[in-house]
This record gives structure tokens, sequence and C-alpha cells, in this order.
């Protein structure tokens, strides 16, 4: 992903800084493309993932609609050009102000995720004359077998609709005259590796959708949601097996005719196109530990703080020694005063110096959406593409 030209021009910017690789980005969004249209499948890009202009641009321009979870998402993917009618909003807690500027939008569907909701919604709608159309979150109870921190489909989430919960819902949704119910929505976790996890989320699709064409609902959308996850700990050029994922989902769901088949996908999307990049600002050297300490921290890259995740580093600047010189163990660490403020422990990386360049990579997802200032920290800086370095 860096070449020796990138590194020279690194040393006149200010670190620490996200720098993105625009082709990689459209290589994996045009090979998703190509997977989902052999099967006329339908992707929505998850929103939360990266909502950086120039990642946004590309996402837009590669035809794919837009996965918000909250207003301001819905604003910005409408400001930047996505079609309104691509356009979904998910999310447990949408306000009454959310949930009006989305039907003044007429966006696509909103991803209902409790019956209180429903009631909400309609009243909204009523209201102000508008009509909403909805999808019913339902909560499968299926194990992503994924990081606890990031799973949402077991019952012990907060998230959809409980499958025990369906009756009142159905009921609601026929006394509910401004909504038109659409379908019906899954999400069961995030950085989902094991594709079998899918073949038993096609399962519970497949039940709940019998389910209310028994009771006289017209199921138009399946929305299967995404998690499709990405390597870690092989970054370079990796994209994901989008053929072999939607694949799963071609397989195992009994699509009706007409009936038509939503993902949402984000981390898969833009995960690897991103590194952060920092400086070293020192070396600490001990009897038991080695520290290095970089001028990026929990502020620009929260996951490995928030849940324990890993990202490969590396030192840019000895990367030509990585063959020759004895490998060293340090812990990654960054300048905020909190103990968890960790990139990384007992590390392998050449002898490491003050200055050099340090990158962690596959930071492309959650990473600069999730940066703060905290200990009045500065915001974050202008993000570097590659064409606007190699300018």
């Amino acid at each position: 992903m860096f070449s020796s030209k990138d590194i020279s021009d690194f040393a006149e910017l200010e670190t620490p800084f996200y720098y993105y690789d625009l082709n990689l980005l459209q290589q994996t969004l045009l090979a998703c493309a190509d997977a989902a249209k052999v099967y006329n499948f339908h992707v929505h890009y998850a929103m939360k993932a990266n909502f950086n202009p120039k990642v946004l641009d590309a996402i837009k321009l590669a035809g794919l609609g837009a996965d918000c979870v909250s207003g301001g998402e819905v604003s910005k993917a409408l400001e930047v050009g996505f079609d309104k009618r691509k356009v979904v909003f998910a999310g447990v807690g949408k306000s009454d102000k959310e949930i009006v500027a989305a039907l003044n939008s007429d966006i696509f569907c909103f991803n209902v995720e409790s019956i209180q909701e429903l009631e909400v919604i309609n009243g909204l709608a009523e209201i102000h004359g508008r009509r909403a159309r909805v999808a019913i979150r339902i909560n499968p109870n299926v194990d992503a077998h994924t990081h606890h921190n990031i799973t949402t489909g077991l019952d012990e989430n907060k998230f959809g609709i409980n499958s025990w919960d369906l009756p009142a819902c159905a009921e609601m949704l026929r006394q509910s005259a401004q909504l038109d119910f659409v379908g019906i929505h899954f999400h069961i976790g995030s950085q989902i590796t094991n594709l079998d996890v899918y073949k038993n989320l096609c399962v519970r699709v497949n039940e709940f959708a019998s389910w209310f064409e028994e009771r006289g609902f017209l199921v138009k959308v399946l929305n299967v949601g995404g998690g499709l996850g990405i390597d870690y700990h092989n970054p370079d050029n990796q994209i994901p097996d989008f053929e072999a994922y939607f694949k799963i989902f071609r397989d195992f769901l009994e699509v009706r005719p007409n009936q038509e088949v939503h993902f949402e996908l984000g981390r898969a999307l833009v995960g690897q196109c991103a590194s952060l990049v920092s400086r070293v600002l020192y070396v600490k050297n001990g009897k038991k530990k080695n520290f290095v300490i970089l001028d990026a921290g929990m502020t620009e890259l929260m996951r490995p703080a928030l849940y324990q995740a890993y990202h490969q580093i590396e030192n840019l600047s000895r990367r030509e020694h990585v063959q020759l010189a004895n490998l060293i163990k340090y812990d990654i660490v960054g300048p905020i005063c909190e103990s968890t403020d960790c990139f990384g422990k007992e590390v392998e990386l050449p002898e490491t110096f003050r200055g050099d360049f340090v990158t962690l990579r596959s930071a492309g997802a959650y990473g600069e959406v999730m940066a703060s200032n905290y200990n009045l920290r500065n915001e974050m800086r202008s993000v570097y593409t590659v064409n606007e370095l190699a300018d």
C-alpha cells in the first residue's frame, strides 16, 4: 500500500492523519457491485463505518444506496447525492425530529426496531400528512460468532423486535393507516468471517417471511443486513470474497418472484482502504517492557481501547530492516492520559527510533468517524488520499 515516495511525502505532513488508498476502494466497490449484480441483489452502504467525503463520493458513484442510523447520516446521504429511493433509516432510538425530517425527505423506508416506534412513526406521519414505508427489524437470535460487543442479533441485544412480540407488531401494522409495510430486516453483528453463520440467518429469514405471508402481508423486501468481516491480519490489497458471500444467500434464501434482497455492507467495503499514520514521539526501553509512544492515540483510533481490536502495526521507516534486524517486542501506545490508550502489546518491530513513521493498517472502518478531542486534543487532521499525495 505504501511506496517509498509516499513515505518521503509524509515528512512534510503533520501527523497523525488517515491515509486513503482510493484505488483499492474503487476495486473493492467494483468487486462488490459485480458480485451482487449476478443475483440482482441491492447493496446499501452502512454510513456509520466511514463518512469521509471522498469515500462517500466513490460509493455514491458506484451506485450503492445508503444505510443510515441517525438523522445526521440521512441528511448527509441526501446532501452528497445518494438517491432517496435507496436510503434506509435504522436505529433503536430515532428521535421525533429525525423521523419527521426523514418523512419529509421521502426516503425509501424506516427499519423499525420496536412496536412503540411503529406507533410514533404512524402518529408523526399523520400529523405531517405523510406516509411512511417501514420494514420490521426482527431479532432472529442467531449467534454471529464474533466479539461480544459487536453482536446485534441475540435475545440479549437491544436491537430489533423479538419473535414473541410479532403478533402485536402485526396488529399495530394493521391499525396504522399511515404505514406501508415493505418487508423485514435483520442484522446479526459485525466482523463476521465464518460464512456458515449466514446459512443460519437464511433459515430464520425464511421462517419469518413465511410468518408474515401467512398473515396476509406482502413481503417485498428481505433485508439481511451486513456484517461481513475483513482480514485484519493480512491487510495488503485484501478484497473480501463477495462472490462466496452473496452465493450463500442465493443458495439458502427462499426468494419469491418480484421479491428484493437487500444488504447493508460497511466494513467490508471500506475497512482495508485506509491506514492511520503516526510519528514516534518517544521510545522507552525497560527491563520488562519496551514502549513506543506515538503521537496518535485512542482519540484517533478508538477500536483497540474500546474492544481490544487488532490492527497490524508497521514501522514504515524501517521496512528494509525487517528481514535483516533482530525484531524487538514493543507495546505500542498513544499519548492519552488513559492506561487503555494502547494499540498493541508485545508487537515485534525492527529497532524503532524517535521520528519514525508507524502505520496502523485496516483502519478504514470505524476509525476516522470515531475520532474525538478528548484531553483537548486537536481535531483529526485533514485526510490525505493517494491521489492528493501524488499531485
